[in-house]
């Protein structure tokens, strides 16, 4: 199995700048490549990489989505004076050219696509390539918008003929679209391409009518041009979320990818000129985790935009981190997306719903996003916005906050990340390595924690001794000592989580996530507000159920439900609790760990009966951070299931607001 995190930089490509004064390009620096590297140093985290280096792309591969025209021209420019590189640049919009600006490009698409092959040829899981002159707005025959040649859509085209691909997925959370990812590729079903993107009503640049949520693909490529348009600045991590949650996870699990590639513009965090949005660093780890429980691990970031160099600094430092398997942050802000990202999230699923089988019995209706539209009519100044709306002071106090958010926001790593105990049935060597063996608590010692709770319960050694062995996992992860998570074999799993959840709040912990697979009688829980619990169970006496999730149906229940519930709660710990006579198959239930992995500072107990040896080998390789395993055909969830979650979701949708955007208003 491939291991590892790819970096992928050169410092030659900061040559690249802008020699006569422009207000619309001279936020496009070269401190922007600069100041990230220098922050991964900083981190620490550039010697934790494997280092992949940089190559020049060849005219061959330069010409897969570009005319012999384009190439031409920017080879030309190598020799221009300053007068003559103005003349040029002047042709494109929002673009400038230096005489070692083709070097600089043809470097970008050789550094992104030493990253594809390094990814696909199993060298490295996934990594990252810093890079200059970005690529999402480059077209067939033009430079755009500070781009040249479309680094990421190249990589797509040769991961299609050289690896022999079918299904790639273009991820684009730069704040601007991508339209020349769509142009190249929205008459082909083998690229999904999902870009988020400031709008406002067709009034930031590019300001194109296709760049809207209606525009969804030509010919046999419709339904594989996802654009989600946010009609107002502010937009934060909530509103990101939920566009994954509601659209883009859903969509990608359909459509299954080989490969995930991400136009990875950090123009959308906070602070930014461009955007005006409000997301901190942290979603990007959040995002990115999701991504890589797809296409078995196989993602290969590559940067695009981000013009505030602090917030641009750590939003990648947090993407290769998580890249590399570190414990993705506590999000931060209130769970709750705006009316406008709601607005605009059900606008895209009517869009889609003649495409995508997972929206087959989905309500879905188009919405005249009045929450934005009725302020355009206040405007007193109605043209064409191109950002650079920020200024120095305003400047200066994001650097400020950024500088205190991520000192409270970023924890040491645990040395191992997964634990169990001596004393477990399955043997060490069958479980993945590094997982962290623990000594069991001495008998004396568990009697005196459960004496004054639950003592009627244990009735044996046996259940003692779990309990032991159970209790010294939780310690190491409560106190993040050694571990981030670990795996606890029962004989009785519910009596082991009462007995678990009743020793965390004992321990301060204040939001306590439980989720029950299988038929158990949870025993009764007396932490008022403290625990939230969910069942996913097959007979229907629970307050929170999800009944016969199984297969595909499994898909819709955690992201329609599970993960928008979770991520509303805001655990501080996890508990997972599988038990007998469970529909989810062992792969469902490793997905599951997987991704409820970016709550809570990853702090996961798994407690499990000591019969499942193959279930606890699956879920320790998730819980490592091991690509999850391949779910085979999709299979569209049924409309008795589809129903059962949409109650589900108006029952519970005033109260976890992370809800609202799927289903009617």
């Amino acid at each position: 199995m491939a291991s590892g995190t790819a970096l992928i930089y050169d410092e030659e490509m900061t040559t690249h700048k802008l020699l006569w004064n422009d207000p619309v390009c001279d936020i496009e620096v070269p401190e922007r490549l600069s100041s990230s590297y220098e922050q991964l140093k900083r981190y620490h985290l550039v010697e934790r990489c494997v280092h992949v280096p940089v190559r020049e792309g060849s005219e061959e591969e330069i010409l897969l989505v570009h005319s012999l025209e384009h190439l031409e021209v920017a080879k030309s420019t190598q020799t221009m004076n300053e007068e003559e590189l103005k003349r040029v640049s002047g042709n494109y919009d929002a673009f400038f050219f230096h005489p070692n600006t083709y070097r600089c490009a043809r470097l970008a698409v050789g550094a992104t696509l030493q990253l594809v092959d390094a990814v696909m040829s199993g060298k490295v899981c996934n990594g990252m390539a810093l890079v200059r002159p970005p690529g999402h707005h480059s077209q067939r025959n033009a430079a755009n918008g500070f781009c040249l040649f479309n680094n990421v859509a190249i990589a797509a085209e040769y991961a299609k003929r050289k690896h022999g691909l079918q299904r790639i997925l273009i991820v684009d959370w730069d704040v601007h679209h991508g339209q020349g990812i769509q142009y190249l590729f929205e008459e082909d079903p083998s690229v999904l391409y999902f870009s988020w993107h400031r709008y406002e009503h067709q009034d930031f640049w590019p300001s194109l009518k296709e760049s809207d949520y209606d525009a969804v693909g030509l010919g046999q490529g419709k339904g594989f041009n996802i654009n989600l348009p946010w009609n107002k600045v502010g937009m934060g991590n909530s509103d990101y979320l939920a566009a994954f949650f509601h659209v883009l996870l859903p969509m990608a699990f359909e459509f299954d990818p080989e490969l995930v590639l991400v136009s990875s513009g950090y123009d959308s965090g906070i602070g930014d000129p461009e955007g005006q949005m409000n997301a901190t660093p942290e979603i990007f780890a959040h995002l990115t985790h999701f991504l890589m429980q797809l296409a078995k691990g196989k993602l290969c970031v590559v940067l695009e935009g981000g013009y505030h160099l602090k917030s641009l600094s750590e939003s990648v430092c947090m993407t290769v981190k998580t890249l590399l398997g570190d414990p993705v942050p506590q999000i931060t802000g209130e769970m709750a997306p705006c009316l406008s990202a709601i607005e605009s999230i059900q606008n895209v699923r009517a869009a889609h719903k003649p495409y995508w089988k997972w929206l087959m019995y989905e309500d879905t209706s188009f919405l005249q996003n009045l929450s934005t539209k009725s302020n355009l009519l206040k405007e007193a100044n109605p043209s064409p916005s191109t950002g650079h709306e920020c200024n120095n002071d305003e400047t200066i106090k994001v650097e400020r906050f950024l500088e205190l958010h991520m000192k409270n926001i970023l924890f040491p790593v645990p040395p191992i990340k997964t634990a169990t105990t001596t004393d477990t049935k399955v043997s060490a060597h069958l479980l993945p390595v590094p997982i962290h063996l623990v000594k069991e608590m001495d008998k004396t010692e568990i009697k005196a924690l459960v004496s004054g709770f639950y003592a009627d319960l244990v009735k044996d050694d046996k259940m003692l001794l779990s309990l032991g062995n159970m209790l010294a996992i939780l310690d190491k992860i409560l106190l993040k000592e050694v571990v981030c998570n670990g795996i606890a074999e029962s004989p009785t799993p519910p009596v082991s989580v009462a007995v678990a959840l009743r020793h965390s709040v004992r321990l301060g912990f204040q939001r306590v996530l439980c989720i029950f697979v299988g038929d158990m009688q949870a025993v009764p829980n007396t932490e008022d507000g403290k625990i939230l619990m969910i069942h996913i169970c097959e007979k229907e006496h629970f307050s929170l159920l999800l009944k016969d999730a199984e297969g595909n149906d499994f898909f819709f229940a955690v992201l329609g439900f599970i993960l928008p519930v979770a991520y509303s709660y805001q655990p501080n710990l996890t508990v997972i609790a599988v038990g007998p006579n469970r529909s989810l198959g062992i792969n469902g239930i490793s997905l599951l760990f997987a991704l409820l992995q970016g709550l809570a500072e990853c702090r996961i107990l798994a407690v499990m009966e000591d019969t499942e040896i193959n279930l606890m080998q699956s879920v320790a390789k998730a819980l490592v951070g091991a690509s999850t395993p391949h779910f085979g055909v999709y299979v569209p969830p049924t409309q008795e299931k589809v129903n059962k979650i949409k109650i589900l979701r108006d029952r519970f949708q005033q109260e976890w607001k992370m809800l609202q955007c799927s289903g009617e208003l």
